[in-house]
């Protein structure tokens, strides 16, 4: 399996999680499997929802996106594209960055935590040490002669 297989898989994990938390969110489930933490405390705070939206939802966005180019990468047009990689680690950058904001909302002015949350927060985590590692895996974009290839 390629890293950017991996980032894909790991994406559509992601997807089924902010799936399941903006479905109940959303009130089309009737209550969170929670066996850890205090996953309808959060998901019921003022602080779940972003910009008029469910934060779940906007998790769904972002993982679709992941996933998107993570597809996109696999493509032969794209296989050896560095430029590609670079956006997986900054879109997954952005991801580790709005995550670390939400387990800080968590322990620090909500005082619980979402078993789910915490599922998310490590797949974002996952998805960005695995694009650094494609990234870096493909080394400098310029070839023997000095140009850039595209």
């Amino acid at each position: 399996m390629s890293r950017r297989e991996v980032v894909a898989a790991l994406a559509l994990a992601g997807i089924f999680v902010a799936l399941y938390l903006t479905l109940y969110k959303l009130g089309a489930i009737g209550e969170l499997s929670c066996r850890v933490g205090s996953c309808e405390t959060v998901n019921s705070s003022p602080w779940a929802v972003f910009l008029g939206a469910p934060v779940a939802a906007w998790g769904v966005g972002f993982y679709v996106v992941t996933f998107a180019v993570a597809l996109a990468g696999l493509q032969a047009r794209f296989a050896g594209s560095r430029r590609l990689s670079l956006a997986l680690v900054l879109l997954s950058g952005f991801g580790v960055l709005f995550s670390a904001w939400l387990t800080y909302l968590e322990l620090f002015v909500i005082r619980a935590i979402c078993q789910w949350c915490v599922v998310s927060a490590v797949i974002v985590l996952a998805i960005f040490a695995v694009s650094v590692w494609d990234y870096l895996a493909r080394g400098d974009s310029r070839n023997a002669t000095g140009e850039s290839r595209p």
